[in-house]
């Protein structure tokens, strides 16, 4: 039996179907990954104001790790090289987490978003801990965190002690989804970094016979146990505020709204 002939209404239907919806895919592909989280306040990964933040952020950071190599001293030909400071610790986290912001906003990758956003959470609180150790120490006693032959330039210093802290805390606040991580983890990973660098530097010290800060010098075992320790509170206190002020700025889901203050 002769198959019958499709209807021209029919053949249309299929071909506009053919034509449009390859068109559709990639429209609405695009649209899914503009989608942000309620409560961030600017649009992240983006090719605009995101895109500029983490220009800057990374400009910084590499000015500053090509002053390292540009004034070099003991610490380069030492083992460890400057990683030896808690400082260029948290400037090579920051610039991993700036990294990948940047690659989201260049490629619109949500898998690069969250890689920035898992880093955000370790780098973030560091960098703030690092500011609040450097510049309080240094308002007690700069020789406590640098000798007289290494003092920096202002600009340096502010690159190295501030600006990463400030970038960090300015991508979280504006250019991040809330974090979810609790009291508990928090506590376990400041505890864990603070274990890690204390074995670190001790094996530094075995190597080169002297400590990267002379406040290490100037306490006994019981004493850096004491800095370690009470490092570790601070930076997961670090995490706890920030989560707060994040709140305080963007609002929190199930409270009073997008300017909800309640925890």
């Amino acid at each position: 039996m002769a198959r019958p002939a499709s209807s021209p209404k029919a053949q249309t239907h299929s071909t506009s179907i053919e034509t449009i919806s390859p068109i559709r895919r990639p429209q609405a592909t695009l649209s899914q990954l503009e989608k942000h989280h309620p409560l961030q306040r600017l649009r992240s990964p983006s090719r605009t104001i995101s895109l500029i933040v983490h220009t800057l952020g990374l400009i910084s950071f590499a000015n500053s790790f090509y002053w390292l190599e540009t004034h070099p001293n003991h610490i380069n030909s030492s083992y460890g090289w400057h990683f030896q400071y808690l400082t260029i610790i948290g400037l090579l986290l920051a610039t991993l987490t700036f990294l990948f912001g940047l690659l989201a906003d260049l490629t619109l990758s949500r898998t690069f978003f969250r890689l920035k956003n898992i880093l955000s959470v370790c780098s973030a609180p560091m960098e703030v801990l690092i500011s609040l150790l450097y510049w309080g120490l240094r308002a007690i006693n700069p020789e406590l965190v640098v000798p007289k032959e290494l003092e920096l330039p202002l600009a340096p210093d502010l690159g190295f002690h501030a600006i990463p802290s400030i970038a960090l805390v300015i991508d979280l606040l504006l250019l991040s989804p809330p974090w979810t991580i609790t009291a508990l983890p928090s506590f376990g990973l400041s505890v864990s970094i603070a274990m890690g660098y204390w074995w670190w530097i001790e094996r530094c010290y075995e190597r080169n016979g002297f400590y990267p800060y002379p406040i290490f010098d100037m306490v006994p075992w019981a004493g850096r146990v004491g800095l370690f320790v009470g490092s570790a509170v601070v930076m997961a206190t670090n995490t706890a505020v920030l989560g707060w002020v994040y709140g305080v700025v963007n609002g929190r889901i199930g409270g009073r709204g997008k300017g909800g203050k309640g925890l």
